[in-house]
C-alpha cells in the first residue's frame, strides 16, 4: 500500500467515529443526573380494578426437620377388640340372623366398615359379605354384618355365645 491512501483510509476511520470527548460528556451527565435524582424515577402506580388485596402466592417450601418430633410412630388404636364393642342379640337382631344370615354389633363410632369387616373375620373366622352401619340416635354406631353363604349366622351367633 501506498502513502497516499493509507492516509485515505485513516481519513474515512475518523470521518465515521465522533470525537471521543463527546460521548464521554454525555455518559458523565447521565451518570450525574442519575446520582442527584436516583435511579430510581417516578413509578408508576398499579390501577387497582377491586377492593380486595389478594396477597401473592409465593413459594413455600416443604417440611425438612433436622430430627423426628415423635420416636415412634403412632400405631391405630383401633384393633379388632376396640372396633366390636358387642354383638345386639334384641328380636330386630335375631330376626335378621335368622332371615338374613346378618350377625348385628354395636362398633365403635370412628372404625369404618372396612376396619369392622377385618375385625369380624379376625374374631371369628368367618367371611363377610358386606357391612351396613348406622348411627343412632343415642349416639352409638350399629353395624350389620352380612356373612356369606358358607357360614350361618345361627351358628357363630351360638359360638359367640348370646344364643
Amino acid at each position: 500500500m501506498s502513502a497516499a491512501t493509507k492516509g485515505k483510509a485513516a481519513k474515512t476511520a475518523a470521518k465515521a467515529q465522533p470525537p471521543a470527548s463527546a460521548s464521554n460528556d454525555t455518559k458523565a451527565k447521565a451518570a450525574k443526573k442519575a446520582l442527584v435524582k436516583g435511579v430510581h424515577g417516578t413509578k408508576q402506580r398499579k390501577i387497582r380494578t377491586t377492593p380486595y388485596f389478594r396477597q401473592p402466592r409465593t413459594l413455600r417450601l416443604p417440611k425438612s426437620p433436622k430430627y423426628p418430633r415423635r420416636s415412634v410412630p403412632k400405631l391405630s388404636s383401633l384393633d379388632q377388640f376396640r372396633v366390636i364393642t358387642h354383638p345386639l342379640n334384641t328380636e330386630a337382631a335375631m330376626k335378621e340372623i335368622e332371615d338374613h344370615n346378618t350377625l348385628v354389633f354395636l362398633v365403635d363410632l370412628k372404625a369404618n366398615k372396612k376396619q369392622i369387616k377385618d375385625a369380624v373375620k379376625k374374631l371369628y373366622d368367618v367371611n363377610v359379605l358386606k357391612v351396613n352401619t348406622l348411627v343412632r340416635p343415642d349416639g352409638r354406631k350399629k353395624a350389620f354384618v352380612r356373612l356369606s353363604p358358607e357360614h350361618d349366622a345361627l351358628e357363630i351367633a351360638n359360638k359367640i355365645g348370646f344364643i
